[in-house]
């Protein structure tokens, strides 16, 4: 084999070496069968290869499948002699035998956790011996593939989707399994013995034979760089295979994009021919697949679970048909067929040049993100093409190879880990995913920057600026909200921040939970941060986030909340020194004196906005502002601040069925409020209704001047059906009095109703206190209201906040 290998190492063609190694094995295997067993055993028996030398394909150091067909089981010492003489023979010559002894009806059945052995006689091939024997084999056996093919064929579906997610579907390990990994030697035999299964005399697939031609070679390196069966594609076997005399390769990393893109088209071919396969095996999968096939609409069929294109030819003269068609996976989860991923593929550089002009903007990214699928569309953009045209950022780190002992996939595959493990967690049942459930209105937001995070890396400089850098120019391209973008950047920016924190900090430090408010400054980004962190994590290797970790990562969460939700009434601006730049008069009078969260939270133009609204409400006592966004009415209030007013304006929104999902309440030091409430309206009055509106704002007008009664208005407010008592959240009410120096903090979580933060509000107002600062977020039933409240200017004393509590309590239940 010197020779051989001398020779590969030079041209790097595998199949000579494997022909060459066949031969001499051959000889060697038939002249061993002769020597021992063709002469002991009493009946007829043959030597059959099977498997991988049975297909000739043997690699440097592959092991020799080989199957002793007798006419019965071998039952004498001198047949069990006979065979024992026959493998020591072959050991003694260096080759490793893996052997089974069957008779030919024991080979025409399925052997309950054995179908391995079924799987390795498709590639019989005679070696020796009685050779009517093995006829007899081939008829029985065609017979038995031909009587036992469907159920034959879904074993074999069943058991590559198996080994499929053994490696979570992907190729994009950095050390990879050559054979058994997805797009490695194992998909390529799967296809084979597909096509054999579905007809006896056929060939191998039809994959493009040098991705076939690759994989080979670096198996055939593999074997002669380590002297033994070696599959891993180790960093060291990369840097080794990358500088042999026939890779065109001499940089690593470009070399394992070489490998990538290979496996790749044999990964997809894969799955093409186990779609196919298990479309035409007409089980109950098929009423799933007929009732998916109504999904069909006037642009896309979807047909055995796989969508098409009614008009293929609109792909030449719609360019924004692709945006929809990925719009239409991400909703409904249906994968794209071959042919339609083949269109696209095609067409993706057309398209370039409309989507450099006319990149898809902001609203385009949030409807498509907060899809139930939509990271299963974004990897069938990647798949396509279509994902570095949208994003050209992306294609910076497709196949990228960052070395270390951490992170197990390419940083492509990372990100799409990363979307994947928010997707599981908001799923979910623990208290992170609560967290995710909570931020279901920004989680978009989170997953954008997800998917641009870690696009600076490879650039030589720090990854997390370099990705900030990026980003900021590709969301300026899309057009985001201001807010918005800061938002995403702060999390690109800051997204190993809290992994950080939890490994060189004290959690139980004061100086910890400052560190972690200053950063964040509010509930929400910090919210979102530690969802970043825990996607991050959780999509560098399957095993990287444990429990005792994500129980260290949520208690990091509540010390920054604890201490975030402690300073909102505290930190008041101050004019002197402004994040929004040079202050107008008008400005400095409005401002002065307001909660610090309000500049975090809002842009100079919405400040600016705002102050032109106080000026009216100077004049006439209240300004008031409703504008429809994002699915949302929301509500703008400024008005003099009174005792009751905020729990007021809740009742006068509620009094109009809407429901109230957001709300937050801000005072200034000219003694006036900016109260905002976002609502929606199940029953469309508003949106049906326009004048209602107009009444809407006469009502809260009213209410706010004190000429009209909340109470009263709420006596008309309809009944909303409410969940059943199993998913009934129990009401809880948690009192803060060390966080905030001058306040005193209540957060109330309870199932929302009609009227409960009008309630919780009056509530408070009833015992005398003050609401200094009010937070309020609704997700489907469950409302999580913060309330930073005093008494006489001062904190509660132990006997007032059990008070509060036990009314606030009070209120989470209807009268």
């Amino acid at each position: 084999m010197e020779d051989a290998r001398e020779r590969f190492l030079v041209s790097g063609a595998p199949l000579p070496v494997m022909k060459d190694r066949t031969l001499l094995v051959d000889e060697a295997v038939c002249a061993a069968f002769a020597a021992t067993i063709g002469s002991q055993f009493q009946e007829k028996a043959a030597l059959v290869a099977v498997g991988g030398y049975g297909r000739q394909e043997l690699f440097p150091h592959s092991d020799i499948d080989l199957l002793l067909l007798a006419a019965r089981t071998p039952e004498s010492a001198a047949e069990k002699a006979a065979l024992s003489e026959f493998l020591r023979v072959l050991w003694d010559m260096g080759l490793r035998v893996s052997q089974s002894v069957r008779t030919v009806e024991e080979c025409s059945k399925v052997h309950e956790g054995n179908f391995e052995l079924t799987v390795s006689l498709l590639d019989r091939r005679y070696l020796g011996g009685d050779l009517s024997l093995f006829a007899s084999l081939n008829g029985r056996f065609g017979r038995f593939i031909l009587s036992e093919q469907r159920d034959l064929m879904r074993r074999m579906c069943r058991m590559a989707r198996s080994r499929h997610a053994r490696y979570n579907q992907t190729i994009y390990r950095l050390e990879p399994d050559l054979k058994e990994t997805p797009g490695g030697l194992r998909d390529l035999q799967t296809m084979h013995w597909i096509s054999l299964l579905r007809d006896a005399a056929a060939e191998a697939g039809s994959e493009d034979p040098r991705a076939r031609q690759f994989l080979y070679s670096v198996r055939s390196y593999l074997h002669f760089l380590t002297g033994r069966d070696a599959n891993l594609l180790s960093f060291e076997a990369q840097d080794e295979i990358s500088s042999a005399p026939f890779s065109p390769w001499r940089d690593p990393a470009e070399w394992m994009r070489a490998y990538y893109r290979h496996a790749s088209a044999i990964f997809k071919k894969t799955l093409y021919e186990l779609e196919v396969t298990e479309s035409s095996d007409r089980s109950l999968a098929t009423n799933f697949r007929d009732w998916r096939s109504r999904l069909s609409n006037s642009e896309f069929t979807v047909s055995r679970d796989l969508v098409f294109l009614r008009n293929p030819r609109e792909l030449d003269t719609d360019a924004e048909l692709p945006l929809r068609m990925f719009r239409f996976v991400a909703k409904h989860g249906v994968a794209l067929a071959r042919v339609t991923e083949k269109r696209l593929v095609d067409r993706v550089f057309e398209w370039s040049r409309h989507y450099d002009a006319s990149p898809p903007k902001a609203a385009f990214w949030k409807d498509f993100l907060d899809q139930p699928h939509a990271v299963k569309a974004i990897r069938a953009m990647e798949a396509t093409g279509l994902l570095n045209v949208l994003i050209p950022e992306w294609e910076r780190i497709q196949h990228l190879v960052v070395r270390d002992f951490y992170h197990q996939y390419t940083v492509d595959e990372h990100t799409l880990m990363t979307l994947e493990s928010l997707w599981d967690l908001a799923a979910g049942d623990s208290k992170l995913s609560a967290l995710a459930q909570e931020s279901e209105h920004d989680l978009w937001l989170l997953k954008l920057a997800l998917l641009l995070h870690d696009t600076g890396k490879g650039s030589g400089r720090d990854h997390s600026e370099e990705a900030v850098r990026l980003a900021r120019g590709y969301l300026e391209r899309s057009g985001l909200d201001e807010m918005d973008a800061a938002t995403v950047l702060f999390l690109i920016e800051n997204h190993l921040a809290l992994s950080s924190v939890m490994q060189s900090r004290d959690l139980e430090s004061p100086e910890t939970a400052r560190f972690v408010a200053t950063l964040t400054r509010t509930d929400e980004r910090l919210r979102l941060l530690t969802l970043m962190t825990y996607a991050d994590i959780a999509g560098v290797n399957p095993t990287a986030m444990t429990p005792w970790r994500a129980e260290q990562l949520w208690r990091l969460y509540r010390i920054g909340h604890r201490q975030i939700n402690g300073g909102l009434s505290e930190q008041r601006f101050n004019t002197a020194s402004s994040a929004y730049g040079e202050l107008t008069p008008e400005m400095k009078e409005f401002l002065d004196g307001i909660p610090l969260r309000y500049l975090w939270t809002h842009s100079r133009q919405q400040a600016e906005h705002h102050t032109a609204l106080f000026q009216p409400a100077r004049d006439t006592g209240v300004a008031i502002e409703i504008v429809r966004r994002e699915g949302a009415f929301e509500l703008t209030v400024i008005a003099q601040d009174r005792p009751f007013l905020f729990a007021s304006l809740a009742g006068a929104v509620a009094s109009f069925g809407l429901n109230i999902v957001r709300a937050e309440a801000f005072s200034n030091s000219a003694g006036y409020v900016i109260d905002h409430f976002a609502s929606l309206d199940p029953t469309r009055n508003l949106e049906l209704n326009p004048p209602e509106i107009e009444r809407l704002k006469l009502v809260i007008r009213k209410v706010a001047l004190g000429q009209l009664r909340a109470e009263d208005l709420l006596k008309s407010r309809p009944v909303r059906k409410t969940p059943g008592a199993g998913s009934r959240p129990e009401p809880a009410v948690a009192i803060d009095s060390e966080s905030a120096p001058n306040t005193t903090v209540f957060e109330v979580v309870a199932q929302d109703r009609p009227g409960l933060l009008h309630a919780l509000a009056s509530a408070i107002s009833r015992q005398g206190c003050n609401i200094e600062v009010v937070l309020v977020d609704t997700e489907a039933y469950k409302a999580i209201d913060v309330f930073h409240v005093t008494r006489n200017g001062a904190k509660l004393n132990r006997a007032e906040s059990d008070s509060v509590r036990a009314a606030l309590l009070a209120a989470c239940s209807p009268a």
